[in-house]
């Protein structure tokens, strides 16, 4: 398993404007909300994709990546390793290219199946770090 490099990272957050992250919580204690509010400041559009909770971040929350209307340019997901096949799946419905799991999260099955579709996979990496390193 491999990431992009830290240029091509650069590049994608360069790109990006909307982020889909699964899992947001809207708890500001936790990592999902902190990260996803740093990014939130930066500039990007956070659509929190959780079916427990109404909002987060001042932003209503949808409870699947398919309930979100138009492309995403990365879907950012805070879940366990071995749910991420699933997310995948799900993921491979919808109009976007960046698959990213958080630092700490790595599923193989989830990683081979994306890359098979040629999608851009990044796996084990936190996305506020990278922003941050990349600007």
């Amino acid at each position: 398993m491999e990431n992009p490099s830290l240029e091509e990272i650069g590049e994608i957050l360069k790109k990006a404007k909307r982020i889909a992250v699964v899992g947001l919580s809207n708890n500001p204690t936790r990592t999902s909300y902190q990260v996803s509010e740093v990014m939130q400041k930066a500039g990007y559009e956070i659509i929190p994709v959780n079916p427990t909770i109404e909002e987060s971040l001042g932003v209503k929350a949808v409870a699947s990546l398919k309930d979100i209307k138009g492309p995403v340019d990365i879907v950012n997901v805070f879940r366990r390793s071995e749910q991420l096949y699933d997310v995948a799946k799900e993921f491979d419905e919808i109009d976007c290219n960046v698959f990213w799991a958080q630092q700490g999260l790595v599923n193989e099955e989830a990683y081979h199946f994306l890359k098979e579709k040629g999608y851009t996979v990044i796996m084990d990496r936190c996305i506020k770090v990278m922003h941050a390193l990349t600007k």
